[in-house]
Protein backbone atom coordinates (compact mmCIF):
# COMPACT_ATOMS: atom_id res chain seq x y z
CA UNK A 1 0.00 0.00 0.00
CA UNK A 2 1.39 3.37 -1.01
CA UNK A 3 1.49 5.68 1.95
CA UNK A 4 2.98 8.97 3.12
CA UNK A 5 3.18 9.67 6.82
CA UNK A 6 3.96 13.07 8.28
CA UNK A 7 5.33 13.65 11.76
CA UNK A 8 7.01 16.35 13.79
CA UNK A 9 4.12 18.70 14.32
CA UNK A 10 3.27 20.12 17.70
CA UNK A 11 2.91 23.25 19.76
CA UNK A 12 5.59 25.89 19.43
CA UNK A 13 5.90 29.49 20.54
CA UNK A 14 6.08 32.30 18.01
CA UNK A 15 9.64 32.58 16.79
CA UNK A 16 10.30 28.92 17.46
CA UNK A 17 11.19 26.06 15.15
CA UNK A 18 9.88 22.67 14.14
CA UNK A 19 11.06 20.06 11.70
CA UNK A 20 8.46 18.02 9.91
CA UNK A 21 9.20 14.66 8.34
CA UNK A 22 7.43 12.86 5.54
CA UNK A 23 8.17 9.15 5.26
CA UNK A 24 7.04 6.97 2.39
CA UNK A 25 6.06 3.35 2.63
CA UNK A 26 5.14 1.00 -0.17
CA UNK A 27 7.14 2.97 -2.71
CA UNK A 28 10.43 4.80 -3.02
CA UNK A 29 10.37 8.55 -2.87
CA UNK A 30 13.29 9.09 -5.20
CA UNK A 31 11.02 8.96 -8.23
CA UNK A 32 8.80 11.74 -6.96
CA UNK A 33 8.89 15.40 -6.24
CA UNK A 34 7.40 16.10 -2.83
CA UNK A 35 5.31 19.07 -1.94
CA UNK A 36 4.29 20.43 1.42
CA UNK A 37 0.89 21.99 1.86
CA UNK A 38 -0.93 23.42 4.85
CA UNK A 39 -4.49 24.15 5.75
CA UNK A 40 -5.68 26.42 8.53
CA UNK A 41 -9.22 26.20 9.91
CA UNK A 42 -11.66 27.90 7.60
CA UNK A 43 -9.04 28.44 4.91
CA UNK A 44 -8.17 26.71 1.70
CA UNK A 45 -5.21 24.40 1.45
CA UNK A 46 -2.12 26.26 0.27
CA UNK A 47 1.20 25.15 -1.08
CA UNK A 48 4.23 25.80 1.07
CA UNK A 49 7.20 24.16 -0.59
CA UNK A 50 8.25 21.59 -3.13
CA UNK A 51 11.46 19.66 -3.73
CA UNK A 52 12.39 17.80 -6.88
CA UNK A 53 12.96 14.05 -6.87
CA UNK A 54 16.70 14.32 -6.37
CA UNK A 55 16.64 17.49 -4.34
CA UNK A 56 18.27 19.68 -6.93
CA UNK A 57 15.39 22.09 -7.19
CA UNK A 58 13.20 23.64 -4.53
CA UNK A 59 10.33 26.08 -4.51
CA UNK A 60 8.70 28.05 -1.73
CA UNK A 61 5.62 30.13 -1.19
CA UNK A 62 6.49 33.79 -0.69
CA UNK A 63 5.08 33.65 2.83
CA UNK A 64 7.72 31.16 3.99
CA UNK A 65 10.78 32.10 1.93
CA UNK A 66 13.81 32.63 4.13
CA UNK A 67 12.17 30.83 7.07
CA UNK A 68 11.41 27.32 5.79
CA UNK A 69 13.82 24.88 4.20
CA UNK A 70 12.83 21.68 2.44
CA UNK A 71 15.30 18.82 2.07
CA UNK A 72 15.28 15.12 1.44
CA UNK A 73 17.21 11.98 2.20
CA UNK A 74 16.25 9.44 -0.42
CA UNK A 75 18.27 6.75 1.30
CA UNK A 76 15.87 7.11 4.22
CA UNK A 77 12.85 7.60 1.98
CA UNK A 78 12.18 10.81 3.87
CA UNK A 79 11.56 14.47 3.10
CA UNK A 80 11.93 17.17 5.71
CA UNK A 81 10.53 20.63 6.21
CA UNK A 82 12.55 22.76 8.60
CA UNK A 83 10.42 25.64 9.83
CA UNK A 84 12.10 28.51 11.62
CA UNK A 85 10.84 31.83 13.01
CA UNK A 86 7.33 30.45 13.11
CA UNK A 87 4.42 32.85 13.14
CA UNK A 88 0.80 32.46 14.16
CA UNK A 89 -0.17 32.50 10.49
CA UNK A 90 1.91 29.35 9.95
CA UNK A 91 -0.51 27.40 12.09
CA UNK A 92 -2.43 24.58 10.43
CA UNK A 93 -2.36 20.98 9.38
CA UNK A 94 0.67 20.26 7.24
CA UNK A 95 0.53 17.65 4.51
CA UNK A 96 3.15 16.16 2.26
CA UNK A 97 2.22 14.93 -1.18
CA UNK A 98 3.95 13.25 -4.12
CA UNK A 99 3.97 14.33 -7.73
CA UNK A 100 6.13 13.84 -10.79
CA UNK A 101 7.60 17.34 -10.95
CA UNK A 102 7.40 20.52 -8.93
CA UNK A 103 5.30 22.92 -10.98
CA UNK A 104 3.62 25.38 -8.74
CA UNK A 105 1.29 24.27 -5.99
CA UNK A 106 -1.69 22.91 -7.87
CA UNK A 107 -2.98 20.25 -5.50
CA UNK A 108 -4.69 18.22 -8.22
CA UNK A 109 -1.37 17.14 -9.74
CA UNK A 110 -0.23 15.49 -6.52
CA UNK A 111 -1.11 11.80 -6.61
CA UNK A 112 -0.41 10.68 -3.07
CA UNK A 113 -1.12 12.50 0.17
CA UNK A 114 -0.35 11.95 3.80
CA UNK A 115 -2.83 12.35 6.63
CA UNK A 116 -1.26 15.53 7.94
CA UNK A 117 0.38 16.73 11.12
CA UNK A 118 -0.86 19.62 13.22
CA UNK A 119 1.32 22.67 13.80
CA UNK A 120 0.16 25.09 16.47
CA UNK A 121 1.95 28.37 17.04
CA UNK A 122 0.96 29.99 20.27
CA UNK A 123 2.46 31.57 23.34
Amino acid sequence: QLQLVESGGGLVQPGGSLRLSCVASGFTLDSYAIGWFRQAPGKEREGVSCISSRGGSTDYADSVKGRFTVSRDNAKNTVYLQMNRLKSEDEGVYYCAATAYCSGFLASVYAYWGQGTQVTVSS
